[in-house]
């Protein structure tokens, strides 16, 4: 199938290149602003973690800067710029965002298709010391981020995968050499040294560039309904997971680890909950014969159903969602890198 799809795969690679040239000459315009700009995204069509890496920076920034995250709000139903704040749901401004401004209330939040009208309206009356997160803009020419941020999954690594639709990537892997950092995310906890040096080989990084390697962290489960507050998800032996997000294999075999007794529904990344979902949800959970289960979903999924009619219907069952973080084998100097970046470029007109 691969090799079938191979001429429209040259196809998009040569639209790629012209786009691309485009740019370059300067005969289509890139928008760059005063402000520390970090972009984190990736060459893939997900998968890679962008969504906790961008948490991470908001978290490591957030105590000293004034910090505002503008993301296109994938799923969303509305169009233009729009701020996110606690009446928004779902459609109107999509998961991720959502998830952004449950964790971090102090941080201004917009989305926008277009970066950079969605930049300029962030940064109104955000006050000092400003620095704005662009969330999975990698690939949006039009804006020119001050700091680029390039993931790639560590069991599938950009320089082994194809141009869509032959293989996943949806930019030209020549495009890599305009990150600062490329980050090799989802890494095995105790990658060794060797593995790293084999890995950084693989990718062929610029002299200017620096590659980092993070991994997932899973936290406590957090309650969902009254349900779960009433019950210790310790005690249970079975677990119902439901998720729509692009590469649920890590978060499966994380709960296999915890729980007797594993049941999984997989949905399409960035799936919209219909009620017939709830429903076979339910049902698929009464079927469970242990008295000791619980439903666990992503917190991408849950802020999907923040506001929902159908979120009520979850009450007669614990429903927890599981809340992921990433560190970084390096943690110290990638730290160091992005608050130097940001503190010798911040605006003080």
């Amino acid at each position: 199938m691969r090799i079938l799809l191979l001429p429209i795969a040259l196809i998009y690679h040569i639209i790629l290149i012209i786009r691309h040239k485009l740019y370059d000459w300067h005969i289509l315009k890139s928008w760059r602003f005063d402000e520390p700009l970090i972009c984190v995204g990736n060459l893939n069509l997900g998968g890679t973690g962008k969504s906790p890496h961008t948490e991470y920076l908001a978290r490591l920034l957030k105590n000293e800067f004034s910090v505002a995250i503008v993301s296109r709000g994938y799923g969303r139903k509305t169009k233009g710029f729009k701020r996110v704040d606690s009446t928004c749901t779902y459609e109107d401004v999509g998961d991720e965002p959502l998830q952004y401004f449950k964790k971090f209330p102090d941080v201004r939040i917009g989305v926008d298709e277009d970066r950079v009208e969605g930049v300029e309206k962030i940064l109104s009356g955000l006050g000092i010391n400003k620095v704005i997160l662009l969330d999975d803009a990698f690939q949006h020419r039009h804006i020119r981020p001050g700091f680029n941020i390039l993931l790639t999954e560590y069991e599938h690594l950009y320089t082994k995968d194809f141009l869509f639709p032959a293989g996943t990537l949806r930019d030209l892997k020549s495009a890599a050499k305009r990150a600062d950092f490329i980050v090799v995310s989802k890494s095995p906890k105790d990658l060794d040294e060797n593995k790293k040096k084999e890995i950084i080989a693989q990718l062929k990084p610029l002299p200017s560039q620096k590659v980092f390697f993070s991994y997932l962290e899973y936290n406590d489960l957090q309650p969902l309904n009254a349900a779960a507050e009433n019950f210790d998800a310790n005690d249970a032996d079975t677990a119902l997971l439901f998720c729509g997000i692009a590469n649920p294999k890590p978060l499966i075999n994380r709960l296999k680890q915890q729980y007797k007794h594993l049941e999984v529904m997989t949905f399409a990344d960035h799936h919209a909950f219909t009620e017939n979902d709830v429903q076979n949800i339910l049902e698929r959970f009464a079927q469970l014969e242990s008295e000791k289960k619980i439903i666990v979903t992503t917190e991408k999924d849950a802020a999907r159903l923040t506001n929902s009619p159908y979120l009520c219907q979850f009450e007669i069952a614990p429903m927890y969602d599981l809340p992921i973080s990433v560190r970084f084998h390096d943690e110290a100097k990638f730290n160091e890198e992005i608050l130097d970046y940001v503190r010798q470029n911040q605006n003080h007109n």
